[in-house]
C-alpha cells in the first residue's frame, strides 16, 4: 500500500532525508522510530502530499502522490501531530464537515459519522464544542476525522505526544485495532509504543533508514530498545 523509491528532501543544502526506501503491505502496522531530528516529520508531510521530495518516489496504493495528488490523498487517513480542529465547532459538525470534504456520499454520511464516533469513544461529547474538550478528546476527534470514510492507509504523527498516561493507554488500544482493516504507519520516538503497536519498526537516523525491526510480541521490550540503540550509535548519535 506503501512504495517509497530513494525519497530525498534537502532544505537549502541541508539533507533531511536522503534516498529513504522502503515498502508496507496491506494490512500492516509499521512504526517509524527515531530520535528528535531524524526526519520523521519531513518523512510524513511528504507521504501525505504536504510538502514535495527533492527527488524521488512515493506511491500510495498505486498512484505516485505528486503526480495524482487527489487521488493518492483519497486513499489517506491524516492525523498530524498538531491535530488540526475547528474549535469553534461542534464535534458532530465537525465530523460531518469533514465527511462532506473527504466526498463520503450523502446517503452514507450518518453511518459514516457514527461508525468513526463509536471507534473512538466519542459520544459522550457529540454536540459539544470543539474549544472545550480535553487534550485527550482532542486527540481522539483527530483520529476520528482521519478515519472517517474508511481510508485503506492511516499515516499518523506523534499520536500519543501530551497526554497524560490514562489517555495514552485509550489512544493506543484505539490504534491497535487499526491493524488488518487498515494499513498503518506510525511516527515515533517512543520505543514501547511500537513495540506494542506494530509489527514492524524502520529506524531512521539523520535522514536515513538505518536499520529494520521485526517485533515479536513475545519478545522483550529491552531488546527491541537494545536493537535501536545499536541502529543508531553505528550512525553516530549526536
Amino acid at each position: 500500500m506503501i512504495e517509497v523509491q530513494k525519497l530525498t528532501k534537502y532544505y537549502g543544502l541541508f539533507c533531511a532525508l536522503k534516498e529513504v526506501s522502503f515498502s508496507i503491505q496491506k494490512g500492516e502496522r509499521v512504526g517509524l522510530l527515531g530520535p528528535n531530528g531524524a526526519g520523521k516529520s519531513t518523512m510524513m508531510r511528504i507521504l501525505t502530499g504536504f510538502m514535495p521530495a527533492s527527488y524521488g518516489t512515493t506511491k500510495i496504493g498505486h498512484y505516485e502522490i505528486h503526480e495524482y495528488p487527489l487521488e493518492a490523498k483519497r486513499l489517506i487517513g491524516y492525523l498530524p501531530e498538531r491535530v488540526p480542529l475547528y474549535d469553534e465547532m461542534t464535534v458532530k459538525s465537525f465530523l460531518k464537515f469533514v465527511a462532506q470534504v473527504k466526498g463520503v456520499p450523502r446517503s452514507e454520511l450518518k453511518s459514516s459519522v457514527d461508525e468513526v464516533v463509536h471507534t473512538c469513544g466519542l459520544e459522550q461529547v457529540f454536540y459539544r464544542i470543539i474549544g472545550v474538550l480535553s487534550k485527550g478528546y482532542r486527540q481522539r476527534l483527530g483520529l476520528a476525522q482521519a478515519l472517517i470514510g474508511s481510508p485503506p492507509v492511516v499515516i499518523l504523527d506523534e499520536p500519543t505526544v501530551g497526554l497524560d498516561p490514562q489517555q495514552v493507554v485509550e489512544i493506543r488500544e484505539l490504534i491497535k485495532n487499526l491493524g488488518g482493516k487498515h494499513t498503518v504507519l506510525l511516527s515515533t520516538h517512543i520505543l514501547s509504543e511500537v513495540s506494542l503497536l506494530c509489527s514492524r519498526a524502520l529506524i531512521l537516523n539523520k535522514g536515513e533508514i538505518v536499520a529494520e525491526i521485526t517485533i515479536d510480541p513475545s519478545r522483550p521490550s529491552a531488546e527491541i530498545e537494545q536493537a535501536f540503540l545499536k541502529a543508531i550509535s553505528k550512525e553516530g548519535l549526536d
